[in-house]
């Protein structure tokens, strides 16, 4: 370098430049899902969604509850209807179907407008991509399912105290019922997620994920044994495990543990499957 030529070499070589740190591809993969218009939009509707299921059916309680009826609060509350009633399994249905559609779009729709490609030509490391979306979404979703247990929980509770036959959050179960309910979304987010960097195809990646976390359950029954083993395996009966009162009475029991051990198991198989196939996909 002769005299009067720039005095700062350069930092990195051609070619070299630094790895992207993770948490730069945490605050990408951020800015890329709320960039998107519909997200928003999603959000909001599936939590009127479900928080109408539940409020509905507490409001058709507070309703028809008459003086004749009275005599039956103990029982009422004794028989877990209040908790019930909380989240419905109606609402569910729509909060699985809903989380797992939001998992999904946030891969196929990279795939599908191309913008993948020009991610991975940004960050080759393919794995810390799809690692930070994981975390992005599972985030998300968590916080995302916590408010709509809770805004459903206090609401459908203050309307049935309307008629002395709510319960707060500390009554026995109370809490295991919100958190259940708030850990099925990013579960279903997940499963979503997974499903979708496998076939990259919107429509086939709905079908199956709705196959595998609703249409799957509801084929199984819990009355074989055989049938059983598989319906204990799937989130949503664990969620039904975890919320229903006298699950625990079935023909074939199970345990609250096992039911939360599916929820981990579920997240973290379908963590890995996005973070790993992506890579090994398109060697």
């Amino acid at each position: 370098m002769t005299a009067g030529t720039a005095t700062h070499a350069p930092l990195y070589a051609a070619g070299s430049e630094p790895a992207a740190r993770f948490r730069d591809l945490l605050a990408a993969e951020w800015l890329k899902l709320w960039s998107l218009r519909s997200t928003p939009w999603a959000y909001l509707v599936t939590a009127l969604a479900v928080i109408g299921f539940n409020v509905g059916q507490a409001y058709d309680t507070y309703r028809y509850w008459s003086t004749e009826a009275a005599g039956d609060r103990d029982k009422f509350i004794r028989d877990g209807i209040p908790l019930a009633e909380a989240f419905t399994s109606n609402a569910v249905l729509i909060h699985v179907l809903a989380a797992g559609a939001i998992g999904a779009v946030t891969v196929v729709g990279e795939y599908g407008s191309g913008l993948i490609r020009t991610t991975f030509a940004a960050v080759p490391a393919r794995r810390s991509v799809m690692a930070a979306k994981v975390v992005v979404v599972a985030a998300v979703t968590t916080v995302f399912g916590a408010l709509v247990a809770l805004v459903s929980f206090f609401s459908t509770q203050a309307i049935l105290n309307g008629r002395d036959i709510g319960v707060s959050l500390d009554h026995p179960g109370a809490l295991r019922v919100v958190v259940a309910s708030a850990l099925i979304t990013p579960v279903a987010a997940l499963v979503g997620m997974a499903i979708g960097t496998l076939l990259r195809h919107m429509g086939s990646t709905m079908i199956v994920t709705v196959a595998t976390l609703l249409v799957l359950p509801m084929v199984v029954s819990p009355d074989r044994h055989w049938s059983a083993l598989i319906a204990h395996a799937l989130p949503f009966p664990a969620w039904r495990r975890l919320t229903e009162p006298g699950g625990h009475l079935a023909a074939y029991p199970w345990s609250e543990g096992g039911a939360w051990t599916v929820y981990a198991v579920w997240a973290l198989a379908a963590a890995a499957v996005t973070v790993c196939s992506v890579h090994r996909r398109d060697q």
